[in-house]
Order: structure tokens, then sequence, then C-alpha cells
């Protein structure tokens, strides 16, 4: 089954918070992650820089670290709720307001914008992790309970699942969302990317 773009968040089969995302794609599959110190951005491989003239919404940075806070997205939208938390802004209002304002993306396929954050708080009152989508038709903002993980598509059910998210380390949890568990349902995997709080916040890719 296709369901697009993904992403996971929350806390990991270790009580690790994690945020993980992939891209699935029919259109534009010649794309990989790669991995800076505080971020994670999605690109065309060398020889398809051009694809980017022909769709601007296929690179983006897919996850930024931000104080003590993963974000995770399918856009450019990432930028937007990073820097309204920067700025002080609380997560619920952050994810809220920049996919209202950002709205799905304008493409052929009226593509929702998907969008995660998770804390790496060290107990149940200090945690918090929203996870949220805008479509043509809805916006949904929705917390995700301490130890549980949830994950999100673009074509799917657009709704949070629960889901158990086996993985232990970054590297792991790219690899886990790109075709393994609940993850090896879905069609056309591309490439992929997440962060695990483990004392500090790492990143790492998977590229095929």
């Amino acid at each position: 089954m296709y369901t697009g773009r993904i992403l996971s968040i929350g806390m990991n089969s270790d009580g690790k918070p994690f945020a993980a995302y992939r891209v699935s794609s029919r259109s534009f599959p010649n794309r990989q992650c790669l991995k800076f110190e505080n971020r994670a951005a999605v690109v065309p491989k060398e020889g398809f820089e051009k694809d980017i003239f022909k769709n601007t919404y296929i690179a983006y940075n897919s996850i930024r670290i931000v104080k003590d806070m993963a974000i995770v997205s399918n856009g450019s939208q990432t930028d937007v709720i990073a820097d309204k938390i920067a700025l002080g802004m609380n997560i619920k209002d952050a994810l809220a307001y920049s996919l209202l304002t950002m709205d799905y993306e304008k493409d052929d396929y009226n593509t929702p914008r998907i969008a995660g954050v998770v804390t790496s708080g060290d107990n149940e009152d200090e945690y918090e992790c929203y996870i949220g989508i805008v479509n043509d038709n809805k916006i949904l903002v929705e917390s995700v309970p301490y130890g549980d993980a949830a994950f999100i598509s673009t074509y799917g059910s657009q709704v949070p699942d629960k889901v158990e998210f086996d993985a232990i380390t970054a590297g792991e949890s790219a690899k886990f969302i790109f075709d393994e568990g609940t993850f090896a349902n879905y069609e056309k995997p591309v490439t992929s990317c997440a962060a695990v709080f483990d004392g500090e916040w790492t990143i790492d890719v998977y590229n095929p």
C-alpha cells in the first residue's frame, strides 16, 4: 500500500524520546537525507538537483533540534515550527499555528502537511509530545501520551495511529521507519532519518 510520507514520534521500545521520518515517493524517488549537527534535510541526489524546479516541495529540513526538543515534518513547516518554539511559543500552539498558516501543499495531490514535536523530558510531568496534520479538509493536533509512540502519513488514514517503535539508536530508528515493523507494509520508500534522545539528541539517516 502506498501511504506517502510518514513520520513517527514519541517514545521508543527503550523508553527514549524519538522522532523519525520517511520519504515515500512515486514521482521524485531520487532523493536522500543528509545529517548535520542539529538537523536532517531531504535533498535531491547528485545529478537530480534540477528536480527542485519541477516541484519546490521536494527539499526541506525534515528534522531540527531546538532547545530540548525534536521537530519533524514533511516540509518547510519544520523551520517555522522550530522558529516559533525558539521564540517561546508552546508546542501545541507552534504546531497548530504553523500548519494553519502554511496549509496543505498546493501540488497535484493537495499533499497534507504533517508534523510532530517531542521533548526530552526526564519524567511524565516534564515530557510533551504532539503530532499534527493539515489537509484540504481539516487541521488536527493531538498529544501522544507519555510512553507511547504514534505515526501519521500524508495519504494514509491521516490520523495518528499508535505504533510499537522497536528501535533504540538514531541509526536503527532511521532504518526501522524505512522498512521494518509496521512500516514494512508501505510501498516506495526512498530515504529516512531519525533523532533519539539518550542524554543528548543524536541524528542519523538511512539512504539505501
